[in-house]
């Protein structure tokens, strides 16, 4: 059974932030951000892409954005 999580669990311009799901057996590993900082963008599938859109994130947006602060 594929589940798509709900709605409100997606990043979006009103709600930026990082959004992780693990790969299970029956689905490869996903992820989604939205930088509240520049309006950036980006979506990935797999678990290596997945790892890179997190160090993107990490490093170019979501908390560079907002001076290293959590």
């Amino acid at each position: 059974m594929f589940r798509k999580p709900p709605s409100d669990l997606y990043p979006t311009d009103n709600e930026p932030g990082l959004r992780v799901r693990a790969d299970t057996r029956y689905s490869s590993a996903q992820g989604d951000y939205v930088c509240g900082g520049c309006g950036a963008e980006d979506h990935a599938n797999g678990t290596d892409n997945v790892k890179h859109l997190v160090d993107d994130y990490t490093a170019h947006h979501g908390p560079a954005h907002r001076g290293g602060q959590r």
